[in-house]
């Protein structure tokens, strides 16, 4: 990176802008000079050709004149021009012999045999320096009575060198005077224009991790900082969920870890209160390892959904027939089932998707397990499985207590408890269904929870081809 780069990438965006500025304005004043000062040379040119044709044109009239006259040529010649200033001419005939030239100046004999035109245009004059004076002129080759003759003529150009060194200073200073007026300008209009983005950025500054409900007004800023309000507000609101959820689970981890550590620690108590039996202690040691197996089972959860949700399990991709796995979980879930005094149905048809067969069984496993846990005596639970639209539907139906709307959406957070009658009255941790939505995301799935009809459904949709992608 050149020193440039690295002093432009330092610049804050306004200066960047009035730099941008600050250069158009120099590149387009100095473009707009250099044309108004081309305009003006132009015009004098033009002005110098008219005048040069003037004058060829009265000494090749005085000559034509003279022609067959014995008067004094030399003085008639003087005279052809009158009440010009600053003009000078010289004749050459056609062998070269010099016929007359101004007093005033001499001009280089070689002219005598440089290129001649017969008429004269811009792009035919000539730039002539004679001691300190610089002189515009034109060679003509003129015609007269059947002889060639060279008229070289020229004008002063030190008034017009004199004028434009004036304006072109005068020029100048405008140029610059509206430069630095332009460039102020545009500094305040920047200043102005960012003054919505200054209060929006302090606004944003005085934000506070107990704040997170702070939400910024866009009905009075400018329509080009809507989006980005928009954008600001979309990413507070997640930030509040996620500080929120993150603070629930703290909760909820604490509440759950002191059961099982209060026990561990009221039974150690206990049995170190007095001398026991070796039974009694066998009795002791046995509470203790199923605490700790559920603390361990509980970590493990944590672990798998730790992982599963930032990308880092490794999943094993085969071609899994859907029917067959959810058969096979019911199978391993009978016995429970029929403690439960629970009826299972399965229905449905042959489904093929493409996944990692022991987290897909972990998914099933998990939704039935949860659904014989809230099922009453007596009842049955259906499972269904079909294909539909490119996507296998696997919804596993049980009777029982109606879920209220605004619970169904966090059925899948962590530990998440609805009221006090549905508390768990098992071993579990409160982490399957979270497993359960992060597995099927990571599937390219969607799992949904609804309750009606008396009825708790979890409906999950599956892709049977897209999955092929890379894995």
């Amino acid at each position: 990176m050149s020193p440039h780069d690295s002093l432009i990438r330092n610049l804050s965006l306004k200066n960047r802008v009035m730099v941008f500025v600050a250069m158009v304005i120099v590149i387009s004043f100095i473009a707009v000079g250099q044309l108004v000062l081309h305009a003006v040379d132009q015009h004098f040119i033009e002005q110098d050709v008219e005048e040069l044709v003037v004058i060829t044109q009265a000494v090749a009239k005085k000559l034509e004149l003279e022609f067959d006259s014995t008067g004094d040529t030399d003085h008639s010649l003087a005279h052809a021009i009158t009440g010009h200033h600053g003009v000078y001419y010289q004749i050459w005939s056609e062998s070269g012999k010099l016929i007359f030239r101004s007093p005033e100046i001499s001009l280089p004999e070689s002219l005598a045999h440089d290129p001649v035109f017969r008429k004269i245009r811009p792009q035919n004059v000539a730039t002539w320096v004679i001691g300190q004076t610089t002189y515009r002129g034109a060679i003509s080759l003129v015609d007269i009575n059947g002889k060639m003759y060279r008229i070289a003529s020229a004008i002063s150009m030190e008034s017009h060198m004199i004028f434009l060194r004036d304006f072109k200073r005068n020029l100048s200073l405008i140029l610059t005077m509206t430069g630095l007026l332009t460039l102020f300008a545009a500094w305040l209009g920047v200043h102005r224009g960012h003054a919505p983005l200054r209060l929006l950025s302090e606004s944003i500054r005085s934000i506070k991790a107990d704040q997170l409900d702070f939400r910024l007004e866009t009905t009075t800023l400018a329509p080009e900082l809507k989006p980005l309000a928009d954008a600001f507000n979309q990413m507070i609101s997640r930030l509040e969920d996620s500080f929120s959820r993150l603070s629930h689970f703290s909760a909820d981890i604490a509440h759950e870890l002191r059961t099982p550590l209060s026990n561990l620690a009221t039974q150690t108590q206990v049995g170190l209160g007095r001398a026991r039996s070796s039974e009694e202690y066998r009795e002791i040691l046995y509470s203790n390892l199923e605490e700790q197996e559920r603390l361990t089972k509980m970590v493990n959860d944590m672990l798998l959904l730790a992982q599963s949700e930032n990308g880092l399990l490794k999943y094993t991709w085969e071609t899994i027939e859907l029917m067959e796995q959810v058969q096979a979980a019911v199978e391993f879930f009978q016995a429970l089932a029929d403690e439960c005094n629970v009826k299972i149905s399965v229905q449905g048809e042959k489904t093929s998707i493409l996944a990692d067969k022991s987290m897909l069984r972990r998914v099933i496993s998990n939704l039935l397990s949860n659904a014989i846990r809230y099922t009453p005596e007596n009842q049955t639970i259906d499972i269904a499985v079909r294909s539909e639209g490119g996507l296998a539907r696997m919804t596993i139906a049980n009777p029982g207590l109606p879920i209220a709307p605004e619970h169904l959406p966090k059925l899948f957070d962590r530990f998440y408890r609805i009221d006090p009658s549905r508390q768990r009255h098992s071993d579990g941790a409160g982490l399957g269904l979270a497993i359960v939505k992060s597995i099927v995301e990571a599937h390219d799935g969607t799992i949904s929870a609804s309750s009606e009809c008396g009825y708790t459904i979890f409906t999950v949709l599956l892709p049977t081809n897209s999955l092929a992608i890379d894995r």
